[in-house]
């Protein structure tokens, strides 16, 4: 088993039910609520349509980095990016260490993989707090730039000690890095999501350490990390600008793992009605923060939450369906969960049979007729199709 997969005993499932909410976000579930049934059974849910899953390709570079995370498909072919390819980032190193992968492949459709990026270290004049070690954050803003987290570990892969730590790079279109994102709200990027226009763009990233409560012999164990939103200004000929960074969601808790390095709040969607969605593996529990767009103050991860136990087990990446229901990975048993947007659960269906520990990265095909996944345990981008 790869270090970093994630296999985390959890209290029984901690609840059989979570709730169909008639509320707004924030209230808590009704203990009472029906369980959600395999995909196959809910005919209104996005999940149904779909019953296999294939290869797509290899997620392994000539470098042999291992554990694919990130993951996001290419809207607009410029330089290096294709339309319709997927770019998936590596978060351990050959050596299978956790947060030393340095590299981000691009897969085309019919399964053939190439290199986009790969540095050790950034060039001059660009800083990132302990090192390099990309994470599941990982994006593409108009114009061609590709956002990637770091979070690097320290030696042996133990979780660094530094606070501030880890950045945002940005590359240009040819996977070349031409500026880093470091600040005191930037604490261990673990996922991120995207709204943009063609001139601005809101990056809202999920922290996955800070706010340390316990330590032991300096390396941090457990605390209260936060989710932030850094606002950009775009152009087709230099690299975003940061306008400003805001703190919108804290105290998410989280712990460290010797299996999974860190448990966290990892899968980030932003819903209609400015709504952002956060699912946290520690708390095994989907939260919902009101007018991420624009809000200017924090929420607590304990006040918003809508959706917890049931089906989801560790959950981990989240994307939006077309249909605006949420799509949630679990860690622990390698099945997708289908959430509605008030926080029911309502589907859920197996990707990778006994899968605890391959699942993180996840996105609708652009034709939304599939659902493109990252395998940790195979090293392979898949998808779930018709």
């Amino acid at each position: 088993m790869h270090p970093s997969r994630l296999v985390v005993p959890f209290a029984a499932a901690l609840a059989l039910v979570t709730a169909a909410l008639a509320s707004p976000p924030g209230a808590s579930a009704a203990a009472d609520s029906p369980k959600p049934r395999p995909a196959s059974a809910v005919p209104a849910s996005f999940l149904h349509r779909f019953h296999t899953v294939t290869k797509v390709g290899s997620t392994v570079p000539a470098d042999g980095d291992v554990n694919p995370y990130g993951i996001a498909v290419v809207p607009t072919s410029l330089g290096r990016l294709v339309a319709g390819d997927t770019l998936v980032s590596n978060f351990n190193s050959k050596a299978n260490v956790q947060g030393t992968g340095t590299s981000i492949v691009e897969v085309s459709p019919s399964g053939s993989t190439q290199l986009f990026a790969r540095f050790s270290q950034l060039p001059t004049g660009m800083a990132c707090p302990g090192g390099i070690g990309l994470t599941t954050a990982l994006g593409i803003l108009p114009g061609g730039w590709v956002v990637v987290g770091s979070l690097p570990t320290a030696a042996g892969g133990a979780l660094p000690g530094l606070n501030p730590v880890g950045c945002l790079i940005v590359l240009s279109d040819s996977g070349t890095p031409v500026e880093s994102i470091t600040n005191s709200d930037i604490v261990g990027p673990w996922d991120l999501a995207v709204s943009s226009t063609p001139t601005s763009a809101a990056l809202f990233v999920s922290n996955a350490l800070g706010g340390n409560t316990k330590a032991k012999n300096g390396v941090p164990i457990a605390g209260k990390c936060t989710v932030v939103r850094l606002d950009l200004t775009l152009s087709t000929n230099a690299p975003p600008v940061l306008t400003s960074s805001t703190v919108i969601g804290s105290n998410y808790l989280w712990k460290a793992n010797k299996a999974a390095l860190v448990l966290a709040p990892t899968g980030l969607a932003l819903g209609r009605n400015s709504t952002l969605y956060v699912d946290n593996t520690q708390t095994n529990a989907i939260s919902a923060i009101p007018d991420a767009l624009t809000r200017s103050t924090a929420v607590s991860a304990a006040a918003t939450v809508i959706s917890s136990g049931g089906a989801l087990n560790a959950p981990l990446g989240m994307t939006l369906a077309p249909n605006g229901d949420l799509i949630v990975v679990n860690g622990n048993d390698g099945n997708a969960v289908e959430v509605t947007p008030r926080g029911k659960q309502i589907a859920f269906t197996t990707l990778v049979k006994n899968g605890g520990g391959d699942l993180f990265g996840l996105a609708p095909t652009t034709e939304g007729n599939g659902i493109l996944f990252v395998n940790d345990g195979s090293n392979t981008l898949d998808e779930f199709r018709a």
